[in-house]
């Protein structure tokens, strides 16, 4: 079935570019650095062996720099190489990490890609963020003697259920992964279903509690607050990480809001930038509205404020009074809810939760996080906010003790790396 998979990937390659060059139309990131993508890069100049981090995305990529770190502090005799599958997750990653590792686009899922970028890298481990399992990749690995850990590896039910349609070719796959490190017994479950050894399994926890706030991460968001206000003490409601159908009901419910509490400020902070100009536009026909990248400090008129920078979520978070979480009124499964609640601040989504279903199960149950299923319901929270101060502060303090009471999963995810490097070299 894999050899069967292989060759429908070949013959698909036309339409793989093609949807490159699509969207490339709204991100023209897209249509650089294709030979990447196919294992044609110049090879690494550092001859030590590589720790191989593969993030795909923006999300995967921010919950991974906390241990990319670490392990450059523990192993100072290999290399950090970091993949990714998205310009966005590569701009992160670039941004945060720079010269310090060597970092290109993960090959295609296609043997001579994949054994194009082995030989270049010399991986003595691969560590793959979350979920994003490929058979020829993992296949690779087992032959050229690499073993694999899956870290904060989560599986919602949904994705279960589409592996479970390919057990010829998810069985064998799994087979060959040295460990997973599952945030959640349920996710574990899944994985075992599916047909991973149990003694390939431990459930180490969600290493996106383990979150550090810096100290000019802090200055930042006061610096945002500040010019936002401008002298005033307008409550301001941070919508972040929204996607396409999610804006327009925000601003549904911003409308409802301004009637009662006139000095409210919404923050609109798009998941996607080539999305940045669309909402501006959308936010512009019926609100004043600017944009957080033009640096200026806002007036009582401004009602809207386009976040259209990247890689400001954290300090926007920490300017912000309340958070509605994207992602979860459409059919996303949600965003990073550790974030916000990191900065004690009350929480408010959708009912699409299910790529952070044990986080927002906790939060739920401590009442630091409020689901609204419409705008009238978002509006309705968000007044009752106001009008309790008490009740607000509750709220973020209860989302802060989840936070707090749920660290440690990195050093345990720490230690399997440790393992699974030790076992190599023996």
């Amino acid at each position: 079935m894999r050899t069967f998979y292989t060759l429908v990937f070949y013959l698909c390659l036309p339409l793989v570019i093609a949807r490159l060059l699509w969207r490339a139309r709204s991100a023209p990131a897209y249509a650089k650095r294709w030979s990447e993508r196919f294992g044609f890069f110049p090879a690494c100049t550092d001859t030590r062996e590589a720790i191989w981090v593969h993030a795909v995305s923006v999300g995967e990529s921010l919950a991974a720099l906390p241990m990319i770190r670490e392990l450059q502090r523990r192993y100072p005799n290999y290399q950090l190489v970091v993949t990714t599958t998205t310009p966005t997750g590569s701009e992160r990653i670039q941004a945060a990490l720079g010269d310090s590792v060597f970092h290109v686009y993960a090959p295609y899922d296609l043997p001579d890609c994949l054994g194009r970028f082995i030989r270049k890298v010399r991986p003595a481990i691969a560590i793959i963020m979350e979920t994003e399992l490929w058979p020829n990749t993992i296949a690779a690995c087992a032959r050229y003697q690499v073993p694999v850990v899956v870290a904060n590896a989560r599986l919602s039910a949904k994705s279960a259920k589409g592996y479970q349609r390919l057990s010829s070719i998810a069985a064998p796959m799994l087979s060959r992964i040295t460990k997973v490190a599952a945030q959640n017994k349920d996710d574990g479950e899944r994985f075992l279903a599916l047909g991973l050894a149990r003694s390939c399994l431990e459930v180490t926890g969600n290493i996106k509690f383990d979150l550090h706030l810096p100290n000019e991460t802090i200055a930042q968001a006061q610096q945002f607050r500040q010019r936002w206000q401008n002298g005033s003490d307008r409550p301001v409601l941070l919508a972040a990480s929204t996607h396409a159908g999610e804006d327009e009901r925000l601003l549904t419910a911003l409308a409802q809001i301004l009637t009662r509490r006139s000095d409210l400020l919404l923050v609109l902070v798009p998941r996607h930038p080539e999305r940045f100009e669309l909402v501006y536009q959308m936010a512009s026909a019926d609100y004043n509205t600017k944009k957080h990248s033009d640096g200026e400090a806002l007036t009582g008129e401004t009602q809207v404020l386009i976040g259209d920078t990247m890689g400001e979520m954290m300090a926007l978070l920490g300017a912000s009074d309340f958070v509605f979480m994207g992602g979860t009124w459409v059919s996303n499964g949600g965003h990073n809810f550790i974030e916000p609640a990191a900065w004690s601040k009350p929480i408010l989504s959708g009912p699409s939760l299910f790529n952070f279903a044990e986080v927002s199960r906790l939060l739920i149950e401590a009442q630091g996080l409020q689901v609204v299923n419409s705008p009238e319901q978002l509006s309705s929270e968000i007044l009752q906010l106001l009008e309790s101060p008490a009740k607000a502060k509750e709220m973020g303090s209860a989302a802060k003790a989840v936070a707090e009471d749920n660290r440690g999963a990195l050093e345990r995810l720490l230690r399997i790396i440790d393992k699974a490097l030790q076992g190599r070299s023996q």
